[in-house]
C-alpha cells in the first residue's frame, strides 16, 4: 500500500485517522479500470472526455463549497484558506477547460451524471446546513484520494501517453500541500464523531462511483 508523503513522521491525526479508516474505498478507486486505464493510457477516450465534463460539473460546486464555508468560517485563518483553495479549484477548471477543447467537450452544455448529482448535491447541502469541519470532512476525501492516485500512477516514471497531464497534475508538489491544506482545517475544526466518520465514508463512496459512471459511459 502506497502511504501518502503528508502522512510519514507525522503524528496521528483525525484526518490521517478518516483516511486509513477508509483504505478500502481508496484501493477500490486506484484498481478501477478507469483510473488503471489512466494509468497506462489505455482508456478509452470517449470514457475520458465523459469524465472531464462531469468533473468540470463537480468542480463548481467543489469551489461554491469551499466559498460558502469560507463565509461560515469562524477566524481570519480558515478563511483566508478556504478562499485560497477555492482558487486552486479554479485553477484546475482551467485545465479541465483546456481538456474540454482536446476532447471536444463542451463544458457549458454538461448535463450532469446521477453519480454527479449525488456527489454535488451532498456537498453543497452539507456546506449550507453543517459548521465548516463537517464541510472540510465531506470534502477532504476527494483532495487526498486524488494526491493518492496521482502519486501511485507515477511511481514508477511520468508516462509519455495522452493521459500524462492528468497524472502529473495530481501527483505534483503543488496538489499535495492543498490536500494537506484541507486536511488541517479537519484537524483544527472537526469533531471526531458518528458524522464525521459517515460523511467522509460516503465521500469516499462517491468517488468510487464516480469513477465508475465515467467507466460504464
Amino acid at each position: 500500500m502506497m502511504v501518502s508523503a503528508a502522512f510519514i513522521g507525522a503524528a496521528v491525526t483525525l484526518s490521517a485517522t478518516l483516511w486509513h479508516a477508509n483504505q478500502d474505498l481508496a484501493e477500490a478507486a486506484l484498481s478501477h479500470p478507469f483510473v488503471q486505464g489512466i494509468g497506462d493510457g489505455s482508456l478509452a477516450k470517449e470514457k475520458f472526455a465523459y469524465y472531464v465534463g462531469q468533473d468540470a460539473f463537480f468542480l463548481e460546486a467543489f469551489a461554491r463549497a469551499y466559498s460558502i464555508a469560507a463565509a461560515k468560517a469562524p477566524d481570519w485563518q480558515s478563511f483566508q484558506v478556504f478562499h485560497s483553495l477555492a482558487a486552486g479549484v479554479l485553477q484546475e477548471l482551467h485545465l479541465h477547460q483546456s481538456y474540454a477543447q482536446s476532447w471536444n467537450v463542451d463544458i457549458t452544455t454538461v448535463e450532469p451524471g446521477t453519480a454527479t448529482r449525488q456527489y454535488t448535491d451532498f456537498l453543497l447541502a452539507t456546506a449550507w446546513s453543517q459548521p465548516v469541519g463537517i464541510t472540510a470532512v465531506a470534502m477532504a476525501p476527494c483532495m487526498r484520494l486524488y494526491a493518492y492516485l496521482g502519486q501511485a500512477l507515477a511511481k514508477n516514471g511520468m508516462p509519455s501517453h495522452i493521459y500524462k497531464d492528468w497524472i502529473a497534475t495530481y501527483s505534483s508538489n503543488e496538489f499535495e500541500p492543498l490536500a494537506q491544506q484541507l486536511e488541517d482545517l479537519v484537524d483544527q475544526h472537526s469533531p471526531e464523531t458518528a458524522l464525521t466518520h459517515s460523511t467522509y465514508r460516503y465521500a469516499m463512496t462517491c468517488e468510487r462511483d464516480f469513477f465508475q459512471a465515467a467507466w460504464q459511459r
